[in-house]
């Protein structure tokens, strides 16, 4: 088969040099250290959410203003995952893990001390960006498994990182109403030291497969996106899940001290226990994936989804039907973000940092409109208005499911001569 333009001018095919596959699995004690990282991780994103409100009365700015904030995170987690996440198809894995967490430290630290606004945004964005760490985990997670295993191992991982975003907000919640919310950071700070350490004598090195210049990486990954349409697919509904699910979360810390309930960040933190259903679900969901199917996963967690936000808009203001919304929000949520990483890590094994940078990059961009779009909406529209957001994006996902199944065939051949690429 031809070249494309991007291989002729990187000079050798995306696959590289002719490799076989790795079909040892994955050993248990690597997938839970994985788990755990991913998790501890992206829990710095997360932190923020309960304590909104009390940032928000510290600097003495609006809530739009606070949930800025909290997209700059976001926005920092996409341009990570542009520099660093391609790195992973042509570094060794475990030491680029390694310096990310290490820098990741820092900026925690930043953050803990931070005195002014300008100070604050500036380590919001470093942290975002830093959090890249976990979308090389996750392919790093998948290149050691075995293909009959790809989606179980792919699910506990996640699983690790939905805890992560779900019990961050209980944590921080709870510890800023005791210790105020510098407190969480400093604890994050020390946690990603130590994580480092554990990482670099508990993870096997990962020499990988390609020998390309950042540039060249980014250029076959615009190529990817023009061959794969289940990556575009996949990218597009990721967006919508994570933003709508964003807009929630953002959010909820306003909402809950709002009549009828008067609640404060430790009841907000509170509820990502709730929210944590979701994660215990996550293995349950990639065996889904590998034995019917990821795509008739996806459509099955946007009609879930759906309906959470139907849920919280009708009977929201009832402490059940909140409750019941959150569950149904986050087994939504995490069945569609493991189904849809499932079906792109089977398209192409030596482009899978790429494959998952573009899905991260337009998730977490999405997730920071999502933030902002929800606190602004609260602002001018109350509750309302996130509920009907969160409708309007799902209903839009069905629409883009349904008019991509016209052009996406299970097995079929990929763009660059792969057979049996599953969909």
């Amino acid at each position: 088969m031809a070249k494309t333009n991007v291989e002729q001018s990187s000079g050798q095919n995306l696959r590289g040099p002719a490799k076989t596959e790795v079909i040892e699995d994955i050993k248990p004690a690597h997938v839970w250290l994985m788990a755990f990282c991913v998790g501890a991780v992206v829990a710095n994103i997360y932190y923020i959410q309960p304590l909104l409100s009390i940032i928000a009365t510290n600097f003495h700015i609006s809530a739009s203003q606070v949930g800025a904030i909290a997209m700059l995170t976001q926005f920092g987690g996409a341009l990570g995952m542009l520099i660093f996440v391609p790195l992973g198809d042509t570094k060794e894995r475990r030491g680029l893990v390694v310096s990310l967490l290490i820098a990741q430290c820092v900026f925690m630290a930043l953050m803990a001390s931070a005195q002014n606004l300008p100070w604050l945004a500036l380590a919001s964005l470093g942290i975002g960006i830093t959090t890249s760490t976990v979308h090389v985990i996750v392919p790093f997670a998948t290149h050691l498994a075995s293909p009959a295993r790809r989606g179980a191992t792919v699910g506990a991982v996640l699983a690790g990182l939905l805890f992560g975003i779900l019990l961050a907000r209980t944590f921080s919640g709870l510890l800023g109403a005791w210790q105020g919310w510098r407190a969480i950071y400093w604890v994050g700070s020390a946690l990603m030291l130590l994580l480092a350490i554990l990482i670099r004598f508990g993870l096997p090195v990962s020499q990988p497969d390609l020998q390309l210049s950042w540039f060249n990486l980014i250029r076959t990954t615009f190529s990817l996106i023009r061959h794969q349409p289940v990556l575009r697919e996949s990218a597009a509904l990721g967006a919508i899940f994570f933003s709508s699910f964003n807009a929630f979360w953002t959010t909820l810390v306003f909402f809950l001290q709002s009549p009828p309930y008067h609640y404060g960040s430790a009841v907000a933190g509170l509820f990502g226990l709730v929210g944590a259903v979701g994660a215990v679900c996550a293995p349950f969901i990639g065996r889904m994936a590998d034995r019917y199917g990821a795509r008739r996963n996806v459509l099955v967690s946007l009609l879930v989804t759906l309906v959470s936000f139907v849920i919280m808009y009708f009977f929201g203001g009832s402490i059940f039907g909140l409750i019941l919304g959150v569950i149904l929000l986050d087994i939504g949520v995490q069945s569609g973000h493991v189904s849809n990483q499932t079906r792109i890590y089977s398209l192409i094994p030596e482009a899978r940092s790429r494959l998952n940078m573009v899905y991260m990059v337009c998730y977490f961009s999405a997730g920071a409109l999502g933030s902002y779009g929800g606190s602004v909406l609260w602002q001018h529209f109350g509750w309302t208005g996130v509920c009907a957001l969160g409708c309007l994006l799902l209903i839009a996902g069905c629409v883009i499911h349904f008019a991509a199944g016209r052009n996406v065939e299970p097995h079929r051949a990929s763009a660059f001569g792969f057979d049996n690429v599953q969909n």
